[in-house]
């Protein structure tokens, strides 16, 4: 009933209240972010930011990783890492985020912490170029086999540069009837003996169209 579901809302409130001031008491994080009851983003050092993921893993009851992103804030001359972490029970999540320089992007590996989480480093590595010591195959190409420029979801990329230097123009589309495309190509010489049918009925048995032109 309504008076439940604003009791339940209330306790998810307090219950992310409580976890964000752990965050906040133990692991140095800064103000935290409120986007709803059941969501919040919060950064911590990227010296902090293994602990306090396994802190979340281990003691907070956020056992779901749900992805690991990544914003390039080029003007502050920083990736932004965000690691998405669920509670199922209580049906919270909290985007633990960690700032590290884009020059020489460098950043702890948590591998040992989920299995998938070595698949979204060798992404990172491939898409922004931050590297992971130690995470495994965190070299091999994901889908990028052989590039040979800079990471293409940094936003100094020139996606449209590396088009044009890479890829040769193509000559525009032509449209066509397909019945009479068709026709012309199984059946060329009753498709030849239609049109000089057309020609002649269209100019009056005079001039054909191709005489006109």
């Amino acid at each position: 009933d309504h008076q439940g579901l604003e009791h339940a809302g209330v306790q998810l409130v307090i219950d992310m209240e409580k976890i964000l001031k752990i965050l906040g008491d133990r692991f140095e994080a800064a103000e935290p972010r409120m986007r709803r009851a059941n969501l919040s983003f919060i950064t911590v050092p990227g010296s902090r930011a293994v602990e306090a993921v396994t802190w979340m893993r281990d003691h907070g009851e956020f056992t779901h990783l749900v992805m690991i992103s990544c914003v390039d804030r080029i003007e502050d001359g920083v990736f932004e890492l965000i690691y998405l972490l669920n509670d199922p029970v209580a049906y919270l999540d909290i985007g633990i985020c960690v700032e590290i320089r884009r020059d020489g992007a460098v950043m702890e590996s948590m591998h040992h912490l989920w299995a998938g989480v070595k698949v979204y480093q060798r992404e990172l590595h491939e898409m922004f170029g931050i590297d992971f010591p130690g995470s495994p195959g965190v070299d091999e190409p994901m889908i990028l086999e052989g590039w040979d420029d800079i990471p293409p979801m940094r936003r100094d990329f020139d996606t449209l540069e590396y088009v044009e230097r890479t890829y040769y123009p193509r000559e525009g589309r032509s449209t066509s009837d397909p019945a009479t495309e068709m026709e012309e190509r199984s059946y060329p010489l009753d498709a030849g003996v239609k049109r000089g049918i057309r020609d002649l009925t269209r100019s009056g048995y005079g001039e054909t169209e191709k005489d006109r032109e």
